[in-house]
């Protein structure tokens, strides 16, 4: 991944430039002993059934639908580092480099299918356990699978939105015009599913990069064109918080799911929810930010734990 040199932004990009790369490179460690499992079923299914709960998920949930994490053991941050916003907003080449890259990498997360953990999170829904699903995701998988009280909080990437003319346009249709634009191009790249990140992003040769061509928002002609998504350096936006916290007030506890909060957007939910003096508890295969904190850490795959509970529960 190109780093931007430190003298190449002004002062203030610069400084969010670099506390998101600060976040990126945040390490968790352990830092509490684990539940023992069955203990640990037993208290979140007992959660579950007190009703109202808020699910935080991480890419932990979507692992077994194919897509990486970021931070475990195999994550995607031992080979690549997130662009942050301040390069892709004010380094053309940064730029040119990311939609050549998300181009050929999106069909791969666009091709991903919602998995076990998608589906019980909508069964508990249905079932009145859960009160909604706070996803830091941007893969669409848990829209996908059903789950009706939904927030993406760092959006989606089958949306892209102009940072020029703010015109937002559906990823499909953005793709057939990349296509239209750069024919034969996907002919030339042999993709290894496996080294597809979160967020779509694949290496590239500077060769293919620079062979790709861009193509411009169809209401003003930029070309600043950008995922409707949350990049490392960028803010949530205000209406996106909001609904969130409002999920939360109504919720009675709170339950993570394969996350380790590294990035303080979704770890101030679980800081707000032990102001309120509600029930958190946490399920992820590596540890986490909010660990110590939980009332209950169960340590386990997000997919077999939630298998555990649908039965517990009788779903």
């Amino acid at each position: 991944m190109h780093v931007q040199p430190t003298s190449a932004f002004d002062p203030a990009i610069q400084m969010a430039h670099d506390s998101a790369l600060r976040s990126i490179a945040r390490v968790v460690e352990e830092t509490a002993q684990p539940t023992p499992a069955p203990q640990a079923l037993e208290r979140i299914s007992y959660q579950l059934r007190q009703g109202r709960v808020m699910v935080i998920t991480g890419a932990g949930v979507s692992t077994e639908s194919g897509i990486p994490d970021y931070r475990g053991p195999r994550g995607s941050l031992s080979r690549h580092r997130p662009m942050t916003y301040q390069e892709f907003r004010h380094d053309a080449a940064a730029l040119q480099r990311y939609w050549a890259r998300s181009f050929v990498g999106w069909r791969h997360l666009d091709q991903a299918a919602p998995n076990r953990t998608h589906f019980a999170l909508v069964e508990l829904e249905r079932a009145g356990f859960v009160s909604g699903v706070l996803t830091q995701n941007v893969d669409g998988l848990h829209r996908a699978a059903g789950s009706s009280s939904l927030i993406a909080l760092h959006g989606d990437l089958a949306r892209v939105v102009c940072l020029s003319c703010g015109a937002k346009e559906d990823r499909h249709q953005l793709d057939q015009r990349i296509q239209a634009a750069n024919p034969n191009y996907l002919a030339q790249i042999e993709l290894d599913p496996a080294m597809v990140n979160p967020d779509g992003d694949v290496t590239l040769s500077a060769k293919q990069v620079a062979g790709f061509q861009l193509v411009g928002c169809q209401v003003c002609g930029s070309k600043l064109l950008k995922p409707d998504v949350v990049y490392f350096g960028e803010p949530v936006p205000k209406s996106r918080r909001e609904r969130a916290s409002a999920l939360l007030e109504q919720s009675s506890s709170v339950l993570v799911a394969g996350s380790s909060l590294a990035v303080m957007s979704g770890y101030r939910f679980v800081l707000d929810a032990l102001k309120q003096g509600k029930e958190v508890a946490v399920i992820n295969g590596g540890p986490g930010r909010a660990d110590a904190r939980a009332h209950t850490l169960w340590r386990t795959q997000v997919g077999p734990a939630f298998d555990d509970l649908l039965d517990a529960l009788n779903l």
